[in-house]
């Protein structure tokens, strides 16, 4: 390998620490040490966890706080963009972060979120139920009238980190190391369900088998904006739709009455 091959590579697996390291990897890592911190202290199904928890007990300073939250995520995600734009090729068409097929999109997303979705619900239903899931506590819709704005923002959020950095970015970068479609598409999806390891292993595995089918899709697609109209959907029912359910079914979505 000449001296030169040998510097891009060397380069290229330090910038993907590095985004890693600030992005879905810290997440990820946080995530890894929080299950470990509650699987040693009380048993996991009398723990809960909280989605989107408040910064302030005001509200305005809380949604401030929010809303630059999200502002600061989104900037990673445009900086994973940054790093794939290159001299006469639009990184956004490249990854298909764009609206050019947006009808086709929505349609593949929204049958994504009924293959995917769906049985998400289950998995948590389940990990309940055997005591294997920790009670993921959402934000109350009740608070402030842009509480349900802030959540789909957070949805947008999530849709946008998870996919344009686990898809676009790594599949471009991890390609270019050298790696095979499959390493890419298990890797990925294993560093997809670690990410989500704090609300228990249940959910943690759920997710492993979203990374493979949305890797699998956008190895077939080439688009990344299905797997983020999938996602945003699916967290946006999860973040304004969970508070409905706990009070539908507090057997299972309902916190516990005491617990750490």
């Amino acid at each position: 390998m000449a001296p030169s091959d040998r510097y891009r590579r060397a380069r290229l697996g330090w910038e993907i620490a590095l985004v890693l390291l600030v992005s879905v990897g810290q997440s990820a890592i946080y995530s890894v040490v929080s299950f470990i911190r509650a699987a040693t202290r009380a048993p996991i199904s009398q723990q809960q966890t909280q989605l989107n928890p408040s910064r302030s007990a005001e509200p305005l300073w809380d949604a401030i706080y929010q809303f630059l939250d999200i502002f600061f995520s989104l900037a990673l995600v445009a900086l994973a963009v940054y790093l794939l734009w290159e001299p006469a090729n639009n990184a956004l068409r490249r990854i298909g972060l764009d609206f050019r097929r947006f009808g086709s999109d929505v349609m593949r997303g929204v049958v994504l979120v009924v293959l995917i979705g769906a049985p998400g619900i289950g998995v948590y239903a389940i990990g309940r139920a055997i005591g294997q899931s920790i009670t993921v506590v959402p934000a109350p819709l009740d608070s402030s009238w842009w509480v349900i704005a802030l959540l789909i923002l957070a949805a947008l959020r999530a849709g946008l980190t998870e996919e344009v950095i686990f898809l676009g970015y790594l599949f471009d970068r991890l390609r270019r190391l050298g790696w095979s479609w499959s390493g890419i598409i298990v890797s990925t999806a294993l560093l997809r369900g670690s990410y989500h390891l704090y609300q228990g292993w249940p959910s943690a595995l759920g997710n492993v088998v979203m990374g493979l089918v949305f890797g699998w899709c956008y190895k077939r697609w080439g688009r990344v904006m299905p797997l983020v109209v999938a996602h945003t959907i699916i967290d946006i029912v999860a973040f304004v739709g969970y508070p409905l359910a706990a009070a539908w079914w507090p057997a299972i979505f309902a916190p516990p009455a005491s617990g750490s």
